[in-house]
């Protein structure tokens, strides 16, 4: 906990109450309430808890006037440039950037342990051939603490260690097999020639009738989208997991909770809705119309994949992402793909009209992220998975950071009760 330097007043009914301030290393000073009921008999009203600090921190800083996301100090846009996601991975989980010898010894663990237990492959079957990919997800990876005793005693160190591993591991072949059961291919097992994102490409489209060689560009891209959702502070999911951890359940049903959230369409499917979007305007023709809608107060329709709830300036996520945008479209054409080029023109005609840039609604990560995902053939019901896989690093260092935290105690939220009062029950023949 930071130090506390100052206090603020609170005035009750003429009484006073002294609440004691922290000072963090970055954003706004916090004003400590953890005792207001206790001494003045209140609770504070935070709907969405956006005014809300539930705990303290070391991993994750995002100041959204700024645009700045900084993962343990170090710039999101220098890590997507010049790093790879198992070395934020690494950066995430222990805290800092690892010796070579290190990083080595983490990924080789990560890529033997990518494989799951044979028996899970039931659970697959188990569902309908047309189950909504996150939904087998959810189901998987909460049935992993069925699979994988040795690793759901929280109050032992190594075995949090051994989940956080299996977890990193083995997520790219979940997702990589929930993609390939929804349209009814053979499972294809992971490989350890093959890097992180590679091996995750590798399982999802190759088949076995041939030969199928991941392209570097779309293996680096592939990579940036996993290291630039990697972690994003106490977002939806991320507090979810935490809860979940605050009552102690095992790391794989606390997870699963975490992709449950992160299935919502306000949290994860962004990227999917903007899709959606350049569907619906079909045509690059149609722009102009639909820019004109965007402008227009008293038309409900909005630009998706443009501006940022946190981020006030631009998105820093974006800038890495659309140059992987870029180069995937270079490698892979738009010519025969409408919903590309229709993104491409929409892109240039929003950035140079000024309306968007006085209102600062630039492209986001996920216009960006949906562009490339679209354009290596994945289809909009897996564009959740793999920010779930990606996200993964991030619950997991959360999950860690807060079952080391002394402070810890389980999640209780108060309410604002409108409801009735204490009445008598009246019994039946009387109502």
């Amino acid at each position: 906990m930071a130090e506390t330097s100052k206090t603020a007043t609170l005035s009750i009914d003429g009484k006073d109450f002294e609440l004691p301030m922290h000072s963090p290393t970055a954003g706004p000073d916090v004003i400590d309430i953890r005792k207001l009921y206790g001494q003045a008999g209140v609770f504070t009203y935070d709907p969405g808890f956006t005014s809300t600090a539930s705990c303290d921190s070391t991993i994750t800083f995002i100041d959204g006037d700024k645009g700045e996301l900084l993962h343990r100090g170090y710039p999101i846009d220098q890590l997507a440039e010049k790093s790879h996601y198992l070395e934020v991975c690494f950066l995430l989980l222990y805290g800092y950037l690892p010796k070579a010898a290190e990083l080595e010894k983490f990924e080789n663990t990560i890529t033997r342990h990518t494989m799951i237990h044979e028996q899970m492959y039931n659970f697959f079957r188990g569902f309908r051939r047309d189950a909504h990919p996150m939904a087998i997800m959810v189901g998987v990876v909460g049935a992993m603490a069925a699979f994988y005793h040795d690793s759901t005693d929280i109050n032992d160190p190594r075995q949090r260690e051994i989940a956080s591993h299996r977890l990193i591991a083995k997520m790219p072949t979940i997702a990589a097999m929930a993609y390939k059961y929804s349209v009814g291919q053979p499972f294809v097992y992971p490989r350890n020639d093959l890097d992180y994102a590679a091996n995750f490409l590798h399982m999802c489209f190759s088949v076995p009738a041939e030969e199928y060689v991941v392209d570097p560009i779309l293996s680096r891209a592939m990579d940036r989208i996993f290291t630039l959702h990697a972690d994003h502070e106490q977002n939806a999911s991320t507090s979810t997991v935490r809860l979940a951890s605050s009552s102690g359940a095992n790391p794989f049903a606390c997870i699963a909770a975490g992709i449950a959230c992160l299935w919502g369409p306000a949290h994860g499917g962004a990227n999917q809705a903007c899709l959606e979007m350049l569907k619906e305007i079909g045509d690059p023709e149609n722009i102009p119309e639909y820019i004109a809608r965007a402008k227009d107060k008293n038309d409900s329709f909005r630009l998706m994949g443009f501006g940022h709830r946190v981020y006030k300036n631009f998105d820093p996520r974006a800038k890495v992402m659309k140059q992987s945008a870029d180069e995937v479209l270079d490698l892979l054409g738009v010519e025969n793909n409408p919903i590309l080029a229709t993104a491409k023109e929409l892109e240039k005609q929003a950035v140079a009209d000024p309306y968007f840039a006085e209102k600062k609604l630039f492209p986001n990560v996920d216009f960006y992220s949906g562009i490339i995902l679209e354009a290596m053939g994945f289809p909009t019901s897996m564009f959740t998975p793999i920010f779930a896989l990606s996200r993964t690093v991030g619950w997991i260092s959360q999950w860690k950071e807060m079952l080391n935290d002394p402070q810890n105690k389980i999640g209780r939220p108060r309410q604002l009760y409108l409801g009735e009062t204490e009445r008598d029950y009246v019994d039946i023949e009387n109502r």
